[in-house]
């Protein structure tokens, strides 16, 4: 139960992340639309590539699924990384999509929308519920709600193969951003990051890699103070001509004689003034 609860608590944490996806889901499409394509009549190909571009292309960094699942690391991902992803997308194919996912917003502590968050919901909820009408169907036997759970089940998948590669382009725009293959040369491009840093829903909660919380996403930094002042000092200052020519007076001795005067010792009189 604590092990549960803990997983529920790192979910949670991405909904407080800073950053923001590049493009959201009904713009997707719009971003990169032969990819969203390609995602879309061949959805274990486009994972299979987009996993291994998360992990910078270095297969020593897969585990299965992420680490999100309990099999992850038991799977023998150390000798045939390949080949174990390959059997997810296909067999996993829902998992690989959610980790590569989960895996960016933890590398680069984005947050998902309230509007993608509707929509993946949706997605889930009709999937649910044709689940539940196809178990009252077999239970009950009866046709007319058999009927319903089919109709449900078809709606669920269509809904499903036109989210799913809103999401994988969603994905893909992103990485394009990180890598700087559109827009001016930023931060955005990365160095690989530590192995420790990618996403593991076994390991502490994950730290905050990639862009500055404070600001949103893709907006460039604050200008930097010169020097460790506010701003630059005024045009013209100092004056050009400062000091003034010929001083101090050429032979005029320095300090000038009896500077500063002496004082006898102790205070001087009358000091403090008397009242």
């Amino acid at each position: 139960m604590a092990a549960m609860q803990d997983k529920i608590c790192k979910m949670e944490m991405r909904q407080n992340y800073q950053n923001l996806w590049h493009t959201d889901l009904l713009k997707a499409t719009g971003e990169d639309p032969p990819f969203c394509f390609f995602a879309m009549i061949c959805g274990p190909c486009a994972s299979y590539m987009l996993r291994k571009r998360a992990l910078y292309n270095d297969m020593s960094r897969y585990t299965c699924c992420g680490g999100f699942m309990p099999c992850s690391g038991n799977c023998g991902e150390r000798s045939c990384p390949e080949f174990c992803l390959c059997t997810e997308v296909f067999l996993c194919f829902a998992n690989s999509v959610a980790s590569t996912r989960f895996m960016l917003q933890d590398e680069f502590n984005i947050q998902t929308t309230k509007c993608d968050n509707c929509i993946i919901g949706f997605m889930f909820c009709l999937q649910q519920l044709a689940c539940i009408c196809s178990i009252i169907a077999c239970i009950l036997g009866s046709e007319e709600i058999e009927d319903l759970a089919q109709l449900l089940n078809c709606l669920s998948d269509i809904v499903y193969c036109i989210v799913c590669p809103c999401m994988q382009t969603q994905h893909k725009v992103e990485m394009d951003k990180r890598d700087g293959k559109f827009g001016p040369p930023s931060s955005s491009a990365m160095a690989v990051p530590p192995p420790q840093y990618m996403s593991r829903m076994d390991q502490p909660l994950p730290p905050s890699v990639g862009y500055p919380p404070p600001q949103p996403y893709g907006y460039p930094s604050p200008p930097q103070p010169v020097h460790g002042y506010p701003s630059p000092p005024p045009p013209g200052y100092p004056p050009a001509a400062y000091p003034p020519p010929n001083y101090p007076p050429p032979g005029a001795p320095y300090p000038p004689p009896n500077y500063p005067p002496a004082y006898p010792p102790g205070p001087p009189p009358d000091y403090p003034t008397k009242k």
